[in-house]
């Protein structure tokens, strides 16, 4: 197929690919043809994306294959759907096609239905039968119609078939058939013809707009994007398009404003809506060296913002494209029902012609089950000849067993699921995470950055008898306000916190593996360890007790001296996140076993643990030896082990977990080795992922269960003639609806935390 290098990417807009059946349909077309390497279809966004040898194959061969399936393409792009996310267009382009059709099927099938019942049931209609064939004629054969049986005889033609076949099959013969009654007196079934094209692109008309509304997600996404940006270019001020916008570009954002595109705060201080990325409502507080994502909202201060993603880099592209892959995957569960309905239409033919002939040849055998049923079904006749009886149920079998509402099944709930996850901060990848996320028994979490900030933090201060504790901050912070350890940085950011002003220091000294010390107001001051104490020969017998016990619990406690005497102690940690009690409690509460894995000793682990409530440790754990103990883990459960990481030595973990899920702040890596992705940091949103899975997969089986139950009991139903073809279609066309609404109601769903 030629290696990933020689490959090339094409992307095809195909309007007519409404479901799974019509997906595979295309997919089969085109895996027939030499040179193609992978194929992906995106039922939510009509699409077909297929890598290919350019040297082998060109991409108007591929829209052929397309078309030769059945399916008008609407648009052949040779860029990757990513590079390109403003093309929301595309759906009221479809539902103006779809409104258009049904008005020119619509106006002449009314005129029939007004003009049938005086003719039926008061007075005939002069010339009735000839007005009504003209009147039938543009509905059938014209408009939708036309591209109806295009489509049919394109999916025969290139030996497969596609449910336009059933429609095409359900209308044309009995037009002309009903044509007949210009020589013989007959039963006319031009009127059925009609109605059935009628509702079957008011069907089409009506899932348009209801999967308009599923993927309503991916439209809200594309169109949060700022449309322009301002930025300095040679001291001026410069407003242009966000395309142009380059990496290194400084963008002012003013209050209101949104923030064009991914950077780094470089001057400052504003608070920003960060809701559509986090689904969080409360803005957060930016500055300096602060990231931000382009589309959120600067509430108040003026910013100026250096650009650092632009394009399909952007955290907005990259979730528009996570989004698709979901809505685009398949889940497993799907697997058996491709399979059978791939052969479901040529049996659905089968079953109508031996339903026509069943009525001709022993029809009067039957008869009991029509007068049986004229008790209570308005539309049943006794007194019908068989072939009459037979062409009826021929045709109510090709009709009602459309296998919309099956493909339609999986793919909706998934397009709502995935979109709800978006809203929430919770980006699913593919349908089989879904399906394996609702089964996990064991939640693998990784401790720093994870179930903790994931950075030190002023955590404790102790100070001496006789001593002030704004002093103490006041004269330590100050010294490590000099030192670019993270650990003196988290001092002196503590103490600024509790409000203590902290002076600058002179004559400042790092002291190697012990400390740092320097003179504040005058006076020495040493921030360092036993051993710096011991070495300058000074006593801290009656901190000795606390300073052990922090050391306990697994933090970093530093002793503080001011002219050669202890007078405290400060102590820093990798503090706990806010909501990591609460979300492995709810993890418990679902079933699910916690396990914390940490490179960190055991005596910190189990500090971090028992604050947390985790159930298991798995501490001093190398970077590659996470991936061993995922395996032991595996190895008792079964595949029902989830991984939630965020740094670069967690996606090989990722990857070995059933599910893999990456913190969203975490690195690139890990993130493109997950599952899924939590765009925040916050451990409750795998509880929400973990819910958001039970209820779409929820949804997933009853589509499924349902649409399987209206075919196997509609079909016997339509064989022995009991369904009148006109009815067939509107119950075909309300449980493709009910699918859909079906999978609408997962927004009711209990899964916010």
């Amino acid at each position: 197929m030629g290696t990933d290098a020689e490959q090339t990417t094409v992307l095809l807009t195909v309007p007519g690919m409404g479901s799974d059946h019509c997906a595979g349909l295309v997919s089969t077309s085109i895996r027939r043809l030499d040179g193609v390497a992978q194929i992906e279809t995106n039922i939510a966004r009509h699409r077909v994306t297929v890598r290919f040898d350019p040297t082998r194959l060109k991409p108007e061969a591929i829209r052929s294959a397309v078309e030769r399936a059945g399916y008008d393409v609407d648009s052949v792009n040779d860029d990757h759907p990513t590079r390109s996310p403003q093309d929301s267009g595309s759906e009221e382009r479809y539902l103006a096609l779809a409104t258009r059709r049904l008005w020119i099927a619509g106006v002449p099938a009314a005129l029939i239905m007004l003009l049938m019942v005086p003719h039926m049931f008061w007075r005939p209609v002069p010339g009735y039968l000839a007005i009504v064939a003209v009147l039938a004629f543009p509905v059938v054969f014209t408009n939708g119609g036309w591209a109806t049986h295009r489509s049919a005889w394109l999916s025969l033609k290139n030996r497969t078939a596609n449910m336009d076949v059933l429609i095409s099959l359900g209308s044309i013969p009995p037009y002309l058939i009903g044509l007949i009654g210009f020589i013989y007196p007959m039963t006319s079934f031009i009127e059925m013809a009609a109605s059935i094209m009628t509702f079957h692109l008011l069907g089409r008309y009506l899932e348009t707009r209801a999967k308009g509304r599923a993927s309503q997600a991916i439209r809200k996404l594309v169109t949060l994007g700022a449309k322009t940006a301002t930025v300095l270019r040679e001291g001026r001020e410069v407003e242009l398009p966000v395309a142009e916008l380059v990496v290194g570009d400084v963008m002012l954002v003013r209050p209101g404003a949104k923030v064009p595109t991914d950077g780094q705060v470089i001057e400052g201080v504003s608070h920003i809506d960060e809701s559509i990325a986090t689904g969080e409502s409360v803005p957060v507080e930016k500055g300096p060296v602060d990231a931000v994502i382009g589309a959120t909202i600067n509430k108040e201060g003026l910013l100026k913002v250096r650009a650092t993603r632009i394009g399909a880099d952007t955290f907005l592209s990259q979730v528009i494209r996570l989004v698709e892959q979901a809505q685009g995957s398949k889940v497993p569960i799907q697997e058996f029902a491709d399979r059978v309905t791939g052969q479901f239409v040529p049996a659905v033919i089968g079953v109508s012609v031996a339903s026509f002939f069943m009525w001709l040849w022993i029809g009067a055998s039957l008869q009991p089950v029509l007068d049986w049923g004229a008790g209570f079904l308005p539309w049943v006749d006794p007194s019908r000849t068989p072939l009459v009886v037979g062409t009826l149920s021929a045709v109510a079998v090709l009709v009602i067993a459309c296998p919309c509402a099956l493909g339609l099944a999986t793919p909706t709930a998934l397009m709502v699921g995935s979109g709800i996850g978006a809203e929430r901060g919770v980006l699913i990848r593919s349908g089989e995470a879904i399906q394996t996320l609702k089964d996990v028994k064991v939640v693998v979490l990784d401790k720093t950055g994870t179930i903790t900030q994931g950075k030190p933090a002023l955590t404790d201060v102790v100070v001496a008898a006789g001593v002030d504790e704004a002093m103490l901050l006041r004269v330590a912070a100050a010294v490590e306000a000099g030192s670019e350890h993270p650990l003196g940085q988290s001092i002196a950011n503590g103490a600024r916190e509790r409000g203590v002003d902290v002076p600058a220091v002179q004559s400042f000294r790092a002291v190697t593996a012990r400390g740092v010390q320097g003179d504040v107001d005058g006076q020495l001051v040493r921030v360092g360890s036993r051993r710096m104490l011991d070495e300058a020969g000074i006593s801290y017998g009656a901190l000795d007790e606390a300073l052990t016990r922090f050391e306990n619990e697994g933090k970093t406690a530093m002793l503080v001296t001011v002219a050669d005497r202890a007078v405290g102690i400060v102590a820093v940690a990798d503090t706990v996140k806010p909501d990591s009690k609460a979300a492995i409690a709810a993890l418990h509460a679902l079933g699910i076993k916690v396990v914390m894995v940490t490179g960190d000793n055991e005596r910190t682990a189990r500090h971090v643990a028992a604050q947390v409530g985790v159930d298991e440790i798995m501490a001093g754990v190398l970077p590659e030896g996470k991936v061993d103990a995922i395996r032991q883990l595996q190895g008792q459960y079964g595949e029902h082990v989830a991984m939630v990481g965020d740094g670069i030595n967690d996606a090989p973990a990722l990857k070995q977990a059933n599910v893999g899920i990456a913190i969203g702040a975490g690195a690139d890596v890990a993130i493109e080795a997950a599952d899924v992705t939590l765009v925040q940091g916050e451990l409750t949103r795998v509880v929400e992922a973990i819910r958001l899975s039970k209820a779409t997969f929820s949804k997933i089986v009853q589509n499924l269960f349902w649409a399987w139950v209206y075919n196997v009991a509609a079909i016997p139903i339509a064989a022995l003639g009991l369904l009148h073809p006109m009815i067939g279609v509107v119950a075909m066309t309300a449980s493709s609806l009910s699918v859909i609404g079906n999978s609408l109601l997962l927004r009711r769903a209990p899964i916010r935390f």
